[in-house]
């Protein structure tokens, strides 16, 4: 079930608790010749997306309307139609206020750290797949301005997309789990209420495009947190502010994080579909940066499908977009496609393949590449496995020993998973300068997160 976060959203803006909402309820049903004994459990059960029968959820709009002071239908408690669709964009993508709602009383819900949000699923099947659908194919928004109080200003929408760009690099620098908490309290304190205040429809395009951008982030923070639920949610609320804004490089660049995260979860059919969709409806929008870096996953995907001619095709496709990249000519958003980058992702694909000279050499470029710290840890990793593979457990180490000194200071689920990887193949290598070197990551990793 997903939880309710529409319903959560207005019982706190009642300021009602869950055992007053449950007995306004009783009373209400008393009206209309219902026995009703609910109890704070009860509504628990709602938040976390069960209906219940009957005519109790049109008692829930009447009880918070009449707190609210204003009309609560049952869409704004999240009991309407689309409630069944399970997803951010899902049946609702047609009404971008409801969607806006939605996605705000996600953020609140996040920021308050409410616990179900931590460990709710990812999505499959179809609700996994239809926000990728929706944001490829009509309708399009005609017009996506709105009334509002206040009047949304080019100055807000220069903050958040300096927002971005702080974040990105908090994230870069310290990890999701550090930077996560930080950039959902923005999301609900600052970007929210733009999204709910007033502006014309080339304004709001620019709106939805710089939260966009802001969302995508929030959805990495939490992917390296490991709330993966939470962070697809995010995606896909990213992919639905991409469409509204008009920008189909920038909802590519979403759907490649999707493909990340299928990858990860290992549902490579899906990341290479996911990426397809991409370069297909993306077309001339889509940057050389992020070409390369689709194509290269999907080679990582056909590899560890054994699908070795069509995981070479994308290798050399990569290879060939990388070499066009103009950092200059590049959105912020893929601006972490940085040198090396894709040699990292191509070494991992040939890995995949059996093709250990090749994914060392292209392994050891990736490092000798400039990177910022994250990704340093990243191929270092990557470079230390192979040279355990081949057999070099005292080259591995010193590697090894790196890499634990750059991941130093960062708060990540992801790295620390990488650190656990390779700490576990050095103890098992038997090599003496192992030793030292998993001495210094249990030291890393003795510090909970």
């Amino acid at each position: 079930m997903e939880p309710n976060v529409l319903l959560e959203a207005l019982i706190e803006e009642a300021g009602v608790s869950r055992a007053g909402l449950a007995g306004h309820v009783n009373r209400a049903g008393l009206t209309r010749g219902l026995s009703l004994r609910y109890e704070h459990t009860a509504v628990s059960r709602w938040l976390k997306g069960q209906r219940p029968r009957g005519q109790v959820p049109d008692l829930i709009c009447e009880v918070l309307a009449g707190r609210l002071g204003r009309p609560v239908g049952l869409d704004d408690v999240g009991m309407g139609a689309f409630a069944a669709s399970g997803t951010e964009a899902g049946a609702e993508g047609a009404s971008l206020s409801g969607f806006v709602e939605r996605a705000t009383a996600l953020w609140r819900s996040d920021e308050q750290q409410r616990p179900h949000l931590a460990t709710v699923p990812t999505v499959t099947g179809t609700p996994a797949v239809m926000p990728v659908w929706e944001w490829e194919n009509p309708p399009e928004d005609t017009d996506v301005s709105r009334p509002g109080p206040g009047r949304v200003s080019a100055a807000h929408i220069a903050m958040l997309k300096a927002a971005r760009d702080h974040y990105e690099q908090m994230y870069r620098k310290t990890g999701g789990i550090a930077t996560r908490s930080r950039i959902v309290r923005f999301l609900d304190a600052e970007a929210a209420p733009l999204l709910r205040g007033g502006y014309s429809d080339a304004l709001g395009r620019s709106l939805h495009r710089a939260t966009a951008g802001l969302v995508a982030v929030a959805g990495i923070c939490a992917y390296d947190s490991d709330a993966h639920g939470l962070a697809q949610r995010y995606f896909h609320q990213a992919l639905r502010l991409a469409k509204s804004s008009g920008d189909r490089g920038l909802g590519g660049y979403v759907i490649a994080l999707l493909v990340t995260q299928s990858l990860f979860l290992g549902d490579y059919r899906r990341s290479i579909a996911f990426a397809e969709a991409a370069l297909r409806a993306a077309g001339g929008h889509i940057t050389p940066a992020l070409a390369a870096d689709l194509h290269a996953m999907q080679a990582k995907a056909y590899a560890r499908l054994g699908d070795a001619a069509s995981a070479r095709a994308c290798i050399g496709r990569a290879e060939a977009q990388a070499g066009r990249i103009h950092t200059g000519r590049e959105p912020d958003e893929t601006g972490y496609v940085q040198p090396g980058l894709v040699d990292v992702q191509v070494a991992e694909a040939l890995l995949g393949l059996g093709d250990l000279p090749a994914a060392r050499e292209h392994a050891a470029s990736a490092v000798s590449a400039p990177a910022h710290d994250r990704g340093r840890v990243h191929r270092l990793a990557m470079l230390s496995h192979i040279e355990l593979v081949q057999g070099e457990a005292d080259r591995a180490a010193g590697t090894a020993a790196e890499m634990a000194m750059r991941a130093r200071g960062m708060e990540s689920q992801r790295l620390r998973d990488r650190l656990r990887q390779v700490r576990n193949e050095l103890a098992a290598s038997g090599c003496a300068d192992a030793v030292g070197t998993t001495d210094l990551i249990d030291e890393a990793l003795r510090v909970p997160l």
